[in-house]
């Protein structure tokens, strides 16, 4: 599988505070919003994502997400290497997901493009 860190995922009760504040405070530039569900702020290499209560596809935990060209392979190879689904592939709004652990329990998302 090839994959890269598209974003890490922070979940927040107000994605417009949250915006404010990591602009502020961090000094990172929002790259995208789609209203309250979800912001893009500009982390260099990697973006740093805000998820709202309707966008938190990973639980209250914070999550790495991996941008992958096949989501669905992703998971076969996920799970071939020990990795367990916990949420199967499904679209977004935006792109297709899914939510898996690794061996130890750790979440992350894994995301790609809609076909």
């Amino acid at each position: 599988m090839e994959a890269k860190i598209g974003n890490v995922l922070y979940p927040v009760e107000d994605v417009e505070k949250a915006i404010a504040f990591y602009n502020v405070a961090v000094g990172l530039p929002l790259k995208f919003q789609d209203e309250a569900r979800f912001a893009a702020l500009d982390g260099g290499s990697t973006t740093f994502a805000l998820a709202g209560a309707e966008e938190q596809v990973a639980g209250r935990a914070a999550a790495v997400s991996f941008k992958v060209p096949d989501v669905v392979a992703a998971l076969r190879e996920i799970e071939a290497a020990g990795g367990v689904v916990v949420a199967p592939a499904a679209e977004g709004p935006h792109e297709v997901r899914a939510v898996v652990q690794d061996p130890w329990g750790n979440a992350f998302i894994v995301y790609g493009p809609k076909k």
